[in-house]
């Protein structure tokens, strides 16, 4: 890395350029971004995932710029054009678009008008004219000249640079409907006559008014008063040519600002500013998928899973607490309440779920409350089986599951829904095992994720999974494939590799076990080893996060104290008491050290928070039973630039605008409300027709809260059960078992 590139990174990422330095040679030794934030903050100065990735960003960036410098430089070299102030020229460019804007003039271009001019001799005419000569031709004669000087004038870097500026921060978006008018109200209204700077406008706003377009609803212009652009356009050009410019430059001019430059950069401005509005949009998704992803599990506890469904029945499968698959059938609650209140009441009893996951789509709240009553009447009469608690579950996603290769490759006997209803059991034992089974994008925590650019939000979104992925650990005897393979140092090959060895040899005994698995090397090791976790292995810290490459260290940590590692661990006065400074050397250091007794004290402690699950009200489960002013307890699901998403247990999320948030100004959704947090709203709009529910989280008194919410009370539904005593739980619900 040349200095000029280090030091314009430094003022970039923010950090040193011994960091930097320390960074590009970790990565280039084919270290990941987990495992150097984690394993090697001697190195780089203890920086964080997000500066680690902003440098491997940048470190890309300058790489791409490099080459290309060199594959211009060639091309321009090849034409016997190259100078040496034309090489210093591009070597002191560091912006893609402006060395984009060096390299026009030599670019091969399509036959163009200026060419043909050029072809019939009038090069000499035009040349005579920019040196400001008195010169007599014929109209026509003139017109070809100035196709030349158009041209000339648009090739001119400091000229394309400046119309480009002036559109990116003067241009003004404007959108109309198109025609003809759709005869229905679409979501698009506000669009129908607006305008709104270009540099000024949300990204959010930017990209509805880009799908209104896409989807043919809205016809959208970049406009901008071209008259002082031309003027700031014949200053430079008087510049560069040394002479006051003539009526016939003044027409080029024009010609080449609205023949050439206007068009192009238009969308060269429009396309920029789509992808800024693409990376905003692309990290309020991942930040709500990390939320998501780091959900609270509850943890190795079986589960009665359900989906909900009306004319086909609810899909029930058993899921021990390992996630292992037990056995599936299928109740009626609504057809058939008595049957299916018994089918339920005997699962209970034979398997003895800790916890009943309710998918939240169609119909889910209707069998949460069958379910919620039925265990409460089995309670009265058998009060020595233990109740499960009942969750709803988002099934955002899970269907697109069902139909995958993985879930063929788990359950090739089992239909479609089943897997569907297992994928939501195993959703509430540990959310990130289960959705990195799932393409990001299915999952609905995105703003416009289908508008933006694709390959920048798949790249973000894997990112965000590795990072929760490692974040979190995995625990390598009985994690999928899938989950594998977003482990640091772990391809899709290896994970399978793992896994195969795993059914083939039983399991791991301990972390040295890896290096058995075919294809497995040294640095694939090194990489994975401190982020996977064997519980009840040999050594205990095989299910810690202390890196084997540490062993050692922790050895000799608790010979100093006194005691095997076994006893040392856990163990919180003992582990306090030692003196990190002791064991400082060259290659571990302070931040290492503090890492290992944090460990030591709570071994491969899970980050996430303790699961608690969500309150919703029994007698509000469809958005009919919604009335304005009821207080109601809600999930966030989804955070935008514009406000919150709220789950209150309808079956149709309600929005906080960011308006409504707060009792004080918000201007950033995210620095009140994450994915998953709890929120207590009150509901100030419903539309019905549209399936829209305003929402606020403001704590401002409101008179009709509870007169709306006493008004908009239904009773719950009955459902008749009484079954004939013990006997009849003998059977078994499950036809397949």
């Amino acid at each position: 890395m040349n200095s000029e590139i280090l030091n314009r990174m430094v003022a970039e990422v923010g950090a040193s350029s011994r960091q930097i330095a320390a960074v590009e040679k970790l990565l280039a030794e084919g270290g990941t971004v987990p495992f150097i934030a984690r394993y090697r903050k001697e190195a780089h100065g203890n920086l964080d995932e997000v500066a680690i990735g902003k440098i491997k960003d940048r470190l890309e960036y300058y790489t791409e710029l490099e080459s290309r410098k060199e594959a211009i430089l060639k091309s321009i070299d090849e034409q016997g054009k190259l100078t040496d102030g034309l090489r210093e020229k591009i070597a002191a460019c560091w912006q893609k678009s402006a060395l984009e804007d060096i390299y026009q003039p030599y670019k091969p271009k399509r036959r163009t008008r200026a060419q043909i001019a050029k072809e019939k001799g009038f090069e000499p005419l035009a040349d005579s004219i920019w040196r400001g000569e008195a010169v007599e031709a014929t109209d026509e004669d003139l017109q070809f000249a100035r196709d030349i000087l158009a041209e000339r004038i648009a090739d001119m870097a400091e000229v394309r640079g400046m119309v480009r500026h002036a559109f990116a921060t003067k241009g003004v978006v404007k959108s109309e409907v198109a025609s003809p008018k759709p005869a229905e109200p679409t979501k698009f209204d506000q669009y129908y006559d607006f305008e709104e700077p270009i540099a000024t406008i949300p990204s959010h706003r930017y990209l509805a008014i880009r799908r209104g377009q896409k989807e043919g609803v809205l016809w959208v212009k970049l406009v901008l008063d071209p008259k002082p652009v031309i003027e700031d356009m014949l200053t430079l050009v008087e510049k560069a040519s040394g002479v006051k410019p003539g009526a016939q430059i003044e027409l080029a001019a024009e010609d080449a600002y609205k023949r050439l430059l206007a068009p192009s950069c238009e969308i060269d401005v429009t396309v920029e500013k789509k992808m800024a509005a693409d990376r905003a949009a692309v990290e309020i998704f991942a930040e709500n998928l990390r939320h998501l992803l780091l959900a609270s599990p509850l943890g190795e506890k079986a589960v009665l899973a359900i989906d909900p469904g009306i004319r086909t029945g609810c899909k029930v499968a058993m899921i021990d607490s390992t996630g292992k698959y037990l056995g599936k059938t299928v109740i009626f609650p609504q057809q058939k309440p008595e049957e299916s209140a018994k089918t339920v009441a005997l699962i209970v009893n034979k398997y003895r779920p800790e916890a009943v996951a309710v998918g939240n789509g169609t119909a889910g709240r209707e069998t949460e409350a069958f379910v919620r009553q039925t265990l409460s009447r089995l309670k009265a009469q058998h009060p020595e089986i233990p109740t499960p608690i009942v969750v709803s579950v988002s099934e955002a996603g899970a269907s697109v599951y069902s139909a995958s290769e993985i879930a063929r490759k788990e359950f090739p006997d089992l239909d479609l829904t089943v897997r569907g209803a297992i994928s939501i059991g195993r959703r509430l034992q540990d959310p990130l095992a289960e959705l990195v089974k799932v393409d990001p994008k299915a999952i609905g925590v995105g703003q416009y994720q289908h508008d933006v650019h694709q390959p920048l939000l798949g790249a973000k979104l894997d990112e965000v999974v590795v990072s929760c992925v490692n974040g979190v650990g995995v625990e390598l005897n009985t994690a999928s494939a899938p989950l594998l393979e977003r482990v640091s140092g772990i391809s899709q090959s290896l994970a399978k590799s793992i896994v195969e060895w795993r059914n083939e040899n039983g399991k791991f005994r301990s972390r040295e076990d890896l290096k058995k698995v075919k294809g497995l090397g040294a640095k694939a090791f090194e990489q994975c080893a401190g982020f996977l976790r064997i519980r009840g292995a040999e050594n205990p810290l095989d299910s810690s996060a202390v890196h084997p490459e540490r062993y050692a260290l922790v050895d000799k940590m608790a010979a100093d104290a006194g005691m095997p590692v076994r006893d040392l661990i856990g163990n919180s006065l003992a582990v306090k008491k030692i003196d990190i400074r002791r064991y400082i050397t060259d290659e571990v250091g302070e931040p290492t050290l503090k890492d290992i007794v944090a460990e030591l004290v709570k071994p491969g402690r899970d980050p996430r928070a303790t699961f608690e699950p969500p309150k919703f009200r029994d007698d509000v489960t469809k958005i009919e039973d919604v009335r304005e002013g009821m207080k109601l307890e809600g999930v966030v699901t989804n955070v935008t630039a514009f406000g919150a998403f709220v789950d209150i247990g309808v079956h149709q999320d309600g929005l906080v605008h960011l308006s409504e948030l707060s009792d004080n100004y918000v201007t950033d959704a995210a620095s009140v409300v994450k994915a998953g947090d709890r929120l207590t709203v009150t509901v100030i709009g419903v539309d019905r027709a549209r399936g829209r529910i305003s929402l606020s989280a403001k704590t401002r008194p409101s008179a009709a809260s509870s007169a709306g919410s006493a008004s908009s009370r239904s009773a719950k539904p009955r459902t008749s059960f009484a079954p004939s005593g013990r006997s009849g739980f003998s059977c078994n619900p499950f036809a397949n078992l």
